[in-house]
């Protein structure tokens, strides 16, 4: 198992920081650096700049938003960071959501799936380089009856293979995503659910493409808060908001992608607890409402003896890239947090 670290959203007032922080991922061994997007910074931009100041960590997207970008344009943008960062980039990809997909970008979130599967066609198949034509339900290129013809792409990426992660939460998405690409990006994973939650789908869509898990990259994302084990509950409170923010707000009362994780998760009553006073205005009230196990179950509290065992549960679990976002309103403290999980991960012996 290896360590990446997610650096979130550019633009939250710790830029500088950050940067200190992938420097330090890649001086402690970290294999990936991931950037995220949504209405403000994009991940593109953001893993340039991340690229050109380190050395051997690889940079990549989690996600780039499919509704954001033509998938043409995607594969340019991964070929070019491909090249530039001498064959590190990952490009991660997902539908973001209803709000932000029609709010922000003006796309109907219909068919999700088809327009995934779709998207991530044309993006493979524009950076083999051979000249480009696609016929689907979503996109058509080159547009019929007019002067648009078959182009391929310039730019030589460094890898024949960039490889391709989805961000995937439901279980269809998950089993396509188990299909089509060659990982997955997963938030909210327990060690002990990971096979119900997740690992059950992609296996039957790896199936279904011929093929195993074996050499597919099980990536979730764990927050990180690294303290004494007798303050585990201060260590689990910082992470209250962000929980609530995604069980309660990040969407709408019908479709919460996050909120049906967690009911998933047993956290039925819990779930429609936090999303009622969340919607409600009550984000202090929705905080208070997450459970303790469920923030402990999901993340990374503890010393550093705690965080390696927790870490042997996930590497059995079968995570191949385990994804740390580390706590810390300091520089200090973030960096302290990124050390320690090197260090977990070495006293665990599952590198």
């Amino acid at each position: 198992m290896q360590l990446g670290i997610n650096l979130g959203y550019w633009g939250a007032g710790m830029d500088t920081d950050n940067l200190a922080v992938a420097k330090e991922a890649d001086r402690l061994g970290y294999s990936v650096c991931w950037a995220a997007e949504a209405y403000g910074s994009d991940a593109a931009t953001v893993l340039s700049w991340v690229a050109a100041h380190t050395d051997r960590i690889d940079v990549g997207s989690a996600i780039f938003q499919i509704p954001a970008r033509q998938p043409t344009m995607t594969a340019m943008t991964a070929a070019t960071l491909d090249s530039l960062s001498g064959g590190r980039f990952r490009l991660g990809l997902g539908v973001s959501g209803p709000q932000v997909s029609e709010g922000w970008y003006g796309v109907k979130f219909d068919k999700p799936l088809a327009r995934t599967r779709e998207y991530v066609e044309i993006v493979r198949k524009a950076m083999t380089r051979e000249r480009l034509s696609y016929e689907g339900e979503h996109w058509t290129l080159p547009l019929p009856g007019g002067p648009g013809k078959p182009l391929k792409l310039t730019v030589h990426p460094e890898r024949e293979h960039i490889p391709v992660y989805i961000a995937a939460i439901g279980p269809k998405n998950l089993e396509q995503t188990g299909e089509i690409a060659d990982g997955a990006l997963l938030v909210f994973s327990s060690a002990d659910l990971l096979e119900e939650t997740a690992l059950r789908h992609l296996r039957a869509g790896r199936e279904k493409a011929g093929k195993t898990l074996d050499g597919f990259d099980l990536c979730p994302t764990l927050p990180l808060a690294f303290g004494d084990d007798k303050d585990l509950a201060t260590l689990a409170d910082t992470f209250r908001p962000y929980t609530s923010l995604y069980v309660g707000g990040m969407g709408s009362r019908k479709q919460n992608f996050y909120n049906q994780l967690a009911q998933r998760m047993g956290y039925e009553k819990e779930a429609a607890e936090i999303q009622d006073k969340y919607l409600s205005g009550d984000k202090d009230g929705a905080s208070a409402a997450v459970p303790h196990e469920m923030i402990d179950r999901c993340s990374l509290l503890g010393s550093v003896e705690r965080i390696a065992d927790r870490m042997k549960e996930y590497a059995g679990a079968g995570v191949t890239t385990l994804t740390l976002a580390p706590a810390g309103w300091t520089l200090e403290e973030r960096i302290a947090a990124l050390r320690a999980g090197a260090e977990a991960l070495e006293r665990a012996g599952v590198a």
